[in-house]
């Protein structure tokens, strides 16, 4: 009986570690500050650098913490288009251009939609936070992006 029960102990261990392998999302937490006319605002953001990171993104999270976010990182300025697709909380897209500054904000995005959500210029990187809170924290186009979460990435 005692050998049954290790290798249950072990069964058990390596689907744990399986399971959180499985679940995990994109690379460590970094801090990404925004400053603009008078602001600084930091959040504490995930990276997402590879194509499986970027393709799965926020999918099937069902919340999101205000000060938090996810980096995307497409390697070089380009046009890039995201989607909601099995995206369960509305997040605000902000499009960065190489040198951190913003481009353009979409807003408030819909939960689990196929619609395309367009660049609408080259852009390098693509910041997701919670929806609403660009408009909360006064986030601009214009604004400039830095920090560890996106300065490592270049």
């Amino acid at each position: 009986m005692l050998p049954r029960v290790c290798s249950m102990a072990r069964l058990t261990g390596l689907f744990v570690l399986l399971f959180a392998v499985g679940c995990s999302q994109a690379s460590d937490v970094k801090p990404l500050s925004i400053t603009g006319e008078g602001k600084t605002i930091v959040l504490q953001v995930e990276t997402a650098v590879t194509d499986k990171e970027r393709a799965r993104g926020l999918m099937y999270r069902r919340t999101m913490d205000d000060d938090a976010g996810m980096i995307f990182d497409f390697e070089e300025e380009q046009p890039v288009s995201m989607w909601m697709r099995n995206t369960y909380v509305s997040l605000d897209m902000i499009f960065i251009h190489d040198d951190g500054r913003i481009g353009q904000i979409a807003e408030n995005t819909t939960p689990l939609s196929d619609t395309i959500i367009s660049s609408k210029a080259d852009v390098r990187f693509v910041l997701e936070i919670k929806g609403g809170r660009s408009r909360q924290l006064g986030i601009e186009p214009g604004d400039r992006v830095h920090g560890p979460a996106i300065d490592d990435l270049r």
